[in-house]
């Protein structure tokens, strides 16, 4: 099996920042994609960030500028930082990646559990 586990997330003031990481674990033979999801309350998951294999970068117009995505293969660990924070990115975030287990020739999504993510003053 194959688990993330994230951490990072919280309460912070307009402007600040916040680090967010996911880490997996278990039986993966590779990883190919890994990225970062939201939902905010009564909205749809949207996507925030992606990162390739070969650390191809993608992210929503909504955050770009203000989010960095990264990941470090070595530890199956994918991470987003957050700076000048807004109202508008409150939401549960969820971690993923595009994997594939020492079980299957399949290349599949994993999830985390969420952090919840709340920017007020």
């Amino acid at each position: 099996q194959v688990h993330l586990v994230q951490s990072g997330g919280g309460l912070v003031q307009p402007g600040g920042s916040l680090r967010l990481s996911c880490a997996a674990s278990g039986s993966i033979f590779s990883i190919s994609a890994m990225g970062w999801y939201r939902q905010a309350p009564g909205k749809q998951r949207e996507l925030v960030a992606t990162i390739t294999s070969s650390s191809n970068t993608n992210y929503a117009d909504s955050v770009k500028g203000r989010f960095t995505i990264s990941r470090d293969n070595a530890k199956n660990t994918v991470y987003l930082q957050m700076n000048s924070l807004k109202p508008e990115d409150t939401a549960v975030y969820y971690c993923y990646i595009n994997a594939r287990s020492e079980r299957s020739w399949e290349y599949v999504n994993y999830w985390g559990q969420g952090t919840q993510v709340t920017v007020s003053s």
